[in-house]
């Protein structure tokens, strides 16, 4: 199928070609911290690149003993469409050529469209200051971000799952003008982890539409929900999840960053 007719794809389709489709590994992504593949899903002449993380090649984490990290990978998709952010790509769990794992759609996308690291008298008024630090030379810069409202969108989600790692390269802008987030394996944490560059909406309130979301959401996580993420979260997890959306809803508010983690990942790439 041309590259151009995928694009009509729908999400059930694009899961069945990740999910039942041969599944051919191209290379290993060897600037991950754990072992990662891009590949190609191929089912009935339709063929998907994809990554491929395996759970046998997942580094394991003192502050996360429980679970897999494919598992929160696909329980943070479902999370994404429960409530409707529609940020996470399709992402589904599945056997390839080095054991069970995570399979997600790839997205092809530049991270510098919404995230960067810019001179410290860098001043526009769509960009968002975060942080004042220092590169690798130790020259001063400052960590900014778009004020886009699928960037806040994403903000929100992250609050939720209580992502620790959104580094500026796990936010990518297709070029379909489609915003998406990868690498949530080190969410859900019952403790507060949120680890972010998207801090520009600290202290602000929530938009009417984060309070529809919210709401979708925590109607499910007391109804179905928690049957389909028992098998990637622990009850405890599962339980942390529906008291941080009870949070949000309470306190109409953005969080700020703490002292008691480091609320900004460095380097922010």
């Amino acid at each position: 199928m041309p590259a151009d007719d995928l694009r009509t794809l729908g999400d059930a389709d694009i899961e069945a070609i990740l999910s039942n489709g041969d599944l051919e590994i191209e290379g290993r992504l060897v600037t991950a911290s754990n072992a990662s593949f891009r590949g190609w899903a191929t089912l009935d002449g339709v063929s998907l690149q994809c990554v491929y993380k395996p759970v046998q090649g997942e580094r394991p984490l003192w502050d996360f003993p429980d679970g897999t990290l494919a598992g929160r990978e696909r329980a943070a998709r479902i999370v994404s469409e429960t409530a409707g952010w529609d940020v996470v790509p399709p992402t589904i769990l599945r056997d390839g050529a080095f054991g069970f794992g995570m399979c997600q759609k790839w997205i092809d996308g530049d991270d510098h469209d919404l995230v960067d690291v810019v001179d410290i008298g860098f001043r526009d008024p769509g960009w968002i200051p975060v942080l004042e630090a220092e590169d690798q030379l130790g020259r001063p810069v400052l960590l900014v971000h778009q004020d886009h409202p699928r960037l806040r969108d994403m903000a929100v989600f992250d609050v939720v799952v209580n992502n620790a790692d959104r580094k500026g390269g796990h936010v990518l802008l297709d070029d379909d003008g489609s915003l998406w987030g990868c690498d949530h394996g080190v969410s859900f944490h019952t403790e507060v982890k949120l680890r972010t560059v998207l801090w520009g909406w600290a202290d602000e309130s929530l938009r009417d539409v984060d309070r529809e979301r919210l709401d979708v959401l925590l109607d499910a996580l007391l109804g179905g929900l928690a049957d389909d993420l028992e098998p990637h979260l622990t009850g405890a997890e599962r339980n942390a999840l529906t008291r941080r959306v009870q949070a949000l809803l309470r306190t109409d508010t953005m969080p700020n960053p703490h002292g008691r983690w480091p609320s900004v990942p460095w380097p922010a790439f």
